[in-house]
């Protein structure tokens, strides 16, 4: 009985899943979030990728899911930037180019910030040295979804968004997944709940459908026209860009007189 409920919430999930692309596609959301949807795309192959190694070549699994998990954890990185500059669109004209650079830069330093942290107790005892890097890598994304699904929720009044923009229609989905995997992963880990750990693992699962179904509800609506920044927040976005800038700019100077010879050649 529980394995046909499994598979009933896997292929509940790839169903649904189908139906999140199809109307990103119908909504034209592919222009403005091309990484998200070519993330769909790469989540839904893979899945019955994992799937069918599972059943044919069990021996592999854990090598090609670990693979998996590397380059899941990249595409999510790429989105979240995708999202990141999504939500500065109102002003992108006044940035400069190198503000996306920054912007990856700012979500990668999360990310190292966020990586010893996921060091959790028992965990050095209860894997191996692949899987402990498996699990870190795992937690530490899921952190960075709910940190930032946190800033533009917590700050959607000064970026001038709200629930029916795209962008926090996203992170607000991969924010609560990410939160109930955490919090699975930390139950797994400690193993102090009555709770089987099957119930667990599909717990998370079906908090994951629940998760597309939010996206298949929002994305049948039209979206929100997108509203201008408050001069507060130009002012501020400005600022920072411009700093950023200018620190850049004074690094390569410094780097350039560094390299050149005595002589002045």
């Amino acid at each position: 009985m529980s394995i046909n409920f499994d598979n009933a919430i896997w292929l509940a999930g790839m169903v649904t899943q189908l139906l999140v692309i199809g109307l990103l596609t119908y909504r034209r959301v592919w222009r403005t979030l091309p990484v998200f949807c070519s993330y769909l795309i790469w989540d839904i192959s893979s899945n019955l990728a994992l799937y069918g190694i599972a059943r044919y070549h069990p021996a592999k699994y854990f090598q090609v899911y670990f693979a998996d998990t590397a380059i899941d954890a990249a595409f999510v990185f790429c989105v979240l930037v995708e999202l990141a500059w999504s939500v500065l669109r109102p002003m992108r004209a006044s940035l400069s180019r190198g503000a996306l650079v920054i912007v990856g830069i700012l979500i990668l330093v999360a990310g190292v910030a966020v990586w010893p942290f996921t060091a959790l107790p028992g965990l050095v005892h209860a894997t191996s040295h692949q899987g402990q890097l498996l699990t870190q890598l795992m937690q530490t994304v899921a952190i960075l979804r709910i940190l930032f699904f946190l800033l533009l929720a917590g700050g959607s009044q000064l970026l001038s968004i709200s629930w029916r923009d795209r962008e926090l229609q996203v992170a607000t989905g991969f924010g609560i997944y990410a939160f109930v995997s955490l919090t699975a992963a930390v139950l797994d880990l400690h193993q102090t709940t009555a709770i089987p750990l099957q119930h667990i693992a599909q717990f998370v699962a079906a908090s994951y459908d629940c998760c597309l179904i939010y996206w298949v509800v929002s994305f049948a609506q039209q979206e929100a026209a997108r509203r201008e920044f408050t001069p507060q927040m130009q002012s501020f976005l400005l600022a920072v860009a411009g700093a950023a800038r200018t620190t850049r700019i004074g690094l390569e100077e410094t780097h350039g007189s560094k390299s050149r010879k005595p002589d002045g050649r």
